[in-house]
């Protein structure tokens, strides 16, 4: 009897042990790349897409998540997801230089705030936007998040358009960017975001334009105390998927992924909004002076923003329907 019951509970040991090589068989891991550090947005929305994608898949899923260009520059990753190195990655307008339309998530004063651009990008203006893009990538746009809008940090107080006709100022090296800083009579300086603290000790620039996160980190205010909330692009990322890895998917499989993704921006979206009025505080405990432009200096801004929108119509076939559909969520 003692034999009979030691040989079954060998069985059972034996079968435990099949059925846990068997699920570690199945786990699929998920290599997801970025580009910004630990504690930015963009990171927290990988993580937290990782964490939901786990728990709706009961652990078949597992994500890695490699933030902070671990896995290389921005182009060196996407790349590697496009040939399908790695699964997903995280990146903005990056992606414009595949499908010219995806500069458009980035578009001058296209958006009042956060709830307006949160419609578009839950609505039909994110779909116009990405129509055609899988096909010409080899990527699929699972969702867009907010990294924050831009807003100047300058030596001097502006108050109007006048006080920035000629101001040296950094932009990022994109045409969009260049182009509308040339309209608000900016002089541009096209430079490494990394380079700004130098240049401006050195006077080789009087100020630029970040999202708070990035005014934050390196402490802008204390080189530029003065911020303007001109709110004239908002930074918008998103997370990318292999198509081909994600056309091979099961149909329940799928659902998971774009349930996650979904999930992971609504996180982000949430966040925004507290991660802003933080921000405004520390930089006004830091001894920096925070300000809102007048009606005029922002209406002024905003045809600047228009005026640089016809970069668009000569590369993205559906531009005008784009900006439509934006302005219909208004």
């Amino acid at each position: 009897m003692k034999r009979c019951s030691s040989f079954f509970l060998l069985l059972l040991v034996l079968m435990a042990g099949m059925a846990t090589l068997a699920a570690a068989a199945d786990k699929v891991e998920i290599t997801i790349a970025g580009m910004k550090p630990e504690g930015e947005p963009e990171t927290l929305g990988m993580y937290k897409f990782g964490e939901i994608l786990t728990k709706l898949s009961g652990g078949k899923y597992e994500v890695k998540v490699f933030p902070n260009s671990q896995l290389g520059k921005e182009n060196a990753y996407i790349a590697n997801t496009r040939r399908g190195t790695i699964q997903m990655c995280a990146t903005g307008t990056q992606t414009s230089a595949l499908f010219p339309a995806m500069a458009m998530l980035e578009t001058p004063m296209l958006f009042d705030n956060l709830a307006h651009a949160r419609r578009a990008m839950e609505g039909k203006t994110f779909d116009l936007i990405n129509k055609g893009f899988p096909e010409a990538s080899g990527l699929r746009t699972l969702n867009a998040f907010p990294l924050g809008f831009r807003h100047f940090y300058s030596k001097k107080p502006l108050k109007s358009m006048a006080d920035l006709k000629g101001l040296k100022m950094r932009v990022p090296n994109i045409p969009l960017y260049v182009n509308f800083a040339a309209e608000c009579g900016i002089s541009g300086q096209p430079m490494p975001f990394a380079e700004v603290p130098a240049a401006l000790d050195q006077g080789v620039i009087d100020g630029g334009d970040s999202p708070f996160a990035d005014i934050v980190a390196l402490k802008m205010y204390e080189i530029t105390p003065n911020i303007t909330l001109s709110g004239h692009i908002l930074v918008i990322h998103s997370l990318y998927i292999n198509e081909e890895f994600y056309q091979k998917l099961p149909d329940q499989d799928k659902q998971w992924f774009n349930q996650a993704a979904k999930e992971s921006a609504d996180y982000v979206w949430d966040l925004m909004g507290d991660l802003e009025a933080k921000a405004i505080k520390t930089i006004a405990e830091g001894g920096g002076v925070v300000s809102e432009p007048s009606p005029e200096f922002r209406a002024a801004m905003v045809a600047a923003g228009q005026r640089s929108w016809k970069l668009f119509y000569d590369t993205v076939p559906n531009a005008k329907e784009i900006l439509e559909s934006a302005a219909s969520y208004k």
